[in-house]
């Protein structure tokens, strides 16, 4: 293996002089699928491309050819954070600090100097589209398998999706509580990862983008300090590792393997001296014996994992140590990870502006499979893609092993163009196209005969010439020592690299050590290594008009750039004129200690809260004021605000619902306005201020400190029932309310950390138990271990698992346990279904029971159920005296009735019953009919 440090790439600052170049923070690296070029993002707001051939070949970076330095693209307005190709080579994807991501497609005609530079493209990427969307930086990307989907995450912290064809947003997803910091998706096409700092990594179907699965173990002592948290997923699909995770309360540093399926962590890559900042899989799968067949058992991966302590460490999953260990490889930490599509070569960066190269021989890496069997293993997960759409194709994909290496797919075009024009748009391939002996990777592109708008950069980024007089540093090629191998070196310069067997010395600072020192290896230390976090950067952006016509003035702003009977008009509204804004959140100390009967904790004062409205762009927002000014209420849409209130005391909570605003505040009031910011109901004054406040349609719930419930129907403006108290749900030792929520039907549902469910019945005014971790003792239809899901009782069930002891009890059971307690969990199932006013999940639980009674052999329950469905003979709706309903939850029973019967009747012992009743029931059903 050689290790490489080509010195002539760089990030340059271009506001100082030529003598004084000074590198800047390289964020991200990505290798182009054919190998011939990497892109590099950062902090000169500017994505590179470079030439891979002069870093691994001596004798192209003396000669010069290809061209080291192949394109400059300068669009951002702020610090690039993430580049990434799409899979087919095609495209380039880069996110930045000015919340925008840019595609990038190749350009046959743009050759040419830099603006405001020296510097001379000598191929040229065009911005193909702009994709607004985010609200703050975009810190990760990620291409889906064959590039059906493109998913950015960023410092709002949000997940968006967008289609990989027509760049059109999918979806946004909002459910993380802190800054997302990476994504990655599964090679299979199923799921995609996120990781957040707040100590999460979530799991998403791409079926529905419905959340999968939360993994919280790894990450709960993690530090927040981490600029990037990016994840990877392993090439066969069986694991993601994840950086930032510690173990033994944060005292060691470690990778997190999550295992698909199960999405639990119980594999550790453990010996970093400092946070793990980035993961990254080899693109192949490798075989344990490599003349053994292709099955589970006989195939494992292999993970590069970059750190703040500055070293990189290399691991097969078939070995508890790692391979290769490099310590002290950059000045600073590292930032990204890129492996090669061939698997040999490994490529670096870090925040000191410098690139590092690990290039592998193949026999260093033993095992490595071709992508052909990467591709036959996943199809054993039956995970069928949806189509791609019609007259879309993003043609050829460097997974396959049969597609050529020396070029990229080009982009469609109704003209052709020869090899030979090409050669000359690029000056690419000139000497091989002589007879010359260099064999080259090109650029192909096909020109579209449409009239080509070059687009104008307007940016405040200042954008000096760099210097061409610069020396190139030498690349250092070294010969690098692996595993049980001493270090060596050509000119006894560079890092060093140490065997892997060492163990990590215990570092007495809670600083990180810039001196040599052992390898990581897979045995535990103790230490407490928090790194400082990355500077602010406070870069002004001007927005851009995109949609402007090729025959209009480019780069105007869209506000100022307006004048007089040009500019557009809107209804006004009370502070719609003003722009939104960020607040940082913090808690203030209140000046107020009013004294209640507290059961309950009282929110904190922060100066920043909002709730989103589902399945819109609509929030509301709270900003309470250090100082003696007014707590403010603003409803915002996009970045706009729509309208705005203020307050006399602080806000502690407020919630919204696709049909009203609530907002309550610290003296126990709750105002309730509707989306243009009418108070359409009086100001409400409560006993105590709220601990809790939910809404779901028109229902809205308050649940106070003082432990009064109140359930609200805001659009009669009337309450469900009477306010009870919850004193005696929390009569368990250190019990309290997890959570509180209300159903479209006014019908509270309380989670109790004892374990239990609780809801209001509102025709018995007591309380009643939805769900009880009890049942999970025996009950064979229990939830709790199944994935997330939109049923409400089965939400219920698997939040009482999570939040329950995870303590096995093997105790002997009686003889009908299972059974009696399975009954009793589905007739409960039942009652909580018609109490939350749940259809599906009724006619789920009644056809389950019906199950269990057939199973069983119950007659006289079997029989009891029927006839609680099919109701009197002579029903008649006019009788007052009769008190059966003919519909629960909205069904018509007798139509359940059919499909217990269907259940019965291919049972062994319940068919004659069934058969019986079969007949009952299509007679009542001609006679009802006229």
């Amino acid at each position: 293996m050689r290790f490489i440090k080509p010195a002539w790439i760089t990030h340059k600052d271009t506001a100082k002089s030529d003598q004084d170049t000074k590198r800047q923070s390289i964020f991200s690296i990505h290798v182009h699928p054919d190998g011939s070029r990497i892109a590099t993002g950062g902090l000169d707001a500017k994505v590179r491309i470079w030439s891979t051939k002069p870093i691994l070949n001596g004798a192209s970076e003396n000669s010069g050819r290809p061209p080291k330095s192949l394109c400059t693209l300068s669009m951002h307005t702020g610090p690039v954070l993430t580049v990434r190709w799409a899979h087919s080579g095609r495209w380039l994807a880069s996110g930045s600090d000015d919340e925008i991501i840019m595609i990038w497609d190749l350009d046959p005609s743009g050759r040419g100097k830099v603006f405001g530079s020296n510097e001379v493209n000598v191929e040229a990427w065009k911005p193909m589209k702009r994709l607004p969307g985010h609200e703050s930086d975009v810190t990760d990307i990620a291409w889906a398998p064959e590039d059906r989907y493109l998913a950015s995450v960023g410092l709002d912290s949000k997940v968006i999706v967008w289609c990989g064809y027509t760049f059109k947003r999918i979806r946004k997803l909002d459910q993380h509580n802190g800054f997302v910091k990476g994504v990655c998706f599964d090679p299979v096409g199923e799921f995609m990862a996120t990781q957040s700092d707040d100590k999460s990594v979530k799991i998403w179907r791409t079926t529905d983008w419905e959340l999968e699965a939360e993994i919280r173990k790894p990450f709960e002592d993690s530090p927040g300090s981490t600029f990037f948290r990016r994840l990877s997923w392993s090439p066969d699909g069986a694991h993601i590792t994840a950086s930032n995770a510690t173990n033994n309360g944060g005292f060691v540093f470690i990778a997190a393997v999550i295992t698909r399926g199960l999405w639990t962590s119980e594999i550790s890559l453990v010996g970093h001296e400092n946070t793990v900042e980035v993961a990254a899989y080899n693109p192949h799968i490798f075989l344990r014996n490599s003349s053994g067949s292709l099955v589970t058992s006989n195939i494992c991966s292999v993970v590069a994992l970059g750190a703040d302590d500055r070293s990189i460490s290399i691991w097969q999953t078939k070995s508890a140590r790692p391979l290769i260990v490099a310590r002290e490889v950059f000045e600073r930490q590292i930032m990204d990870l890129s492996w090669s599509r061939d698997g040999l070569t490994l490529y670096a960066a870090s925040s000191d502006g410098t690139i590092a190269v690990f290039d592998f021989d193949p026999e260093e890496l033993d095992g490595i499979a071709p992508f052909s069997a990467q591709q036959q293993y996943l199809q054993k997960f039956g995970f069928v893609p949806p189509p791609v759409p019609d007259g879309y194709s993003h043609g050829t994909f460097y997974g396959d092993d049969n597609i050529p290496s020396s070029r990229i797919t080009p982009p469609p075009s109704p003209q052709s163009r020869t090899m030979e024009q090409l050669q000359s748009q690029t000056e690419f391939g000139s000497d091989a196209a002589n007879g010359g002996g260099e064999q080259i990777n090109r650029l192909v592109a096909k020109k579209s005969n449409k009239k080509r708008v070059k687009p104008l950069l307007i940016s405040n980024i200042p954008s000096a010439s760099t210097s061409d007089k610069i020396p190139n540093g030498v690349a250092t090629q070294a010969p690098l020592s692996v595993v049980n191998q001493p270090p060596s070196s050509a000119n006894g310069t560079g890092p060093t690299f140490a065997r892997p067997e060492s163990r990590y010395s215990i570092p007495k600072s809670r600083h990180p050590s810039h001196s040599t020192s052992p390898a990581p290896s897979m045995r535990g230390f103790d230490a407490d290594v928090e790194m400082g976090g990355p500077k602010e950067m406070d870069v002004p952006i001007d927005t851009i008009d995109a949609s402007s016509s090729p025959g209009t003035t480019r780069g105007k702003r869209k506000a100022s750039a307006l004048e007089g009977d040009d500019r557009p008009t809107r209804p006004r509204t009370l502070g719609g004129d003003r722009l939104r804004d960020v607040v940082a959140v913090r808690e203030i100390v209140s000046r107020r200690h009013e004294k209640w009967h507290d059961l309950l904790p009282v929110p904190p004062v922060l100066t920043f809260l909002s709730a989103r409205v589902d399945g819109s762009e609509d929030v509301l927002e709270g900003r309470n004021s250090e100082g003696d000014s007014p707590s403010e209420v603003s409803f915002v849409s996009g970045k706009q605000t729509q309208w705005l209130d203020y307050v006399q005391f602080p806000i502690i909570a407020l919630t919204v619902s696709p049909a009203f605003c609530a907002v309550a505040t610290r003296d126990g009031s709750v105002n309730v306005y509707s989306h243009t910011g009418r108070r359409i109901m009086p100001t409400i004054t409560l006993d105590a201020p709220c601990s809790m406040i939910h809404s779901c349609k028109t229902s809205l719930l308050l649940l106070t400190i003082t432990g009064q419930l109140s359930s609200i129907n805001v659009k009669s403006q009337s309450a469900y029932f009477p306010s009870p108290f919850i004193g005696s749900l929390l009569q368990a030792p250190d019990s309290k309310v997890l959570a509180a929520s209300v159903r479209h039907n006014g019908a509270p549902v309380l989670q109790i950390s004892s374990g239990v469910a609780y809801t209001y019945d509102a025709q018995l005014l007591q309380w009643a138990k939805l769900s009880d971790g009890w049942w999970s003792g025996g009950s064979d239809v229990w939830q709790g271990r199944q994935r997330t899901t939109k049923d409400v009782i089965a939400s219920i069930e698997s939040a009482i698992t999570a939040n329950a002891d995870d303590k096995a009890v093997n105790k002997e059971r009686p003889e009908w346990w299972n059974a009696a307690l399975t009954l009793g969990h589905l007739e409960s199932k039942l009652h909580a279904a018609k109490a939350l006013d749940c259809p599906s999940e009724y006619k789920q639980g009644l056809l389950q029971y019906a199950k269990k009674l057939a199973d069983e052999g119950f007659r006289a329950k079997a029989e009891e159920l029927i006839k609680d469905l099919f109701g009197p003979i002579y029903w008649n709706p006019l009788r007052k005296e009769e008190i059966w309903s003919p519909t629960v939850v909205g069904l018509t029973k007798r139509d359940l009735l059919r499909e217990v019967l269907s259940v019965f009747a291919r049972s062994k012992t319940l068919t004659k019953l069934a058969l019986d009743w079969q007949d009952t029931l299509r007679k009542a059903s001609n006679e009802e009919q006229p």
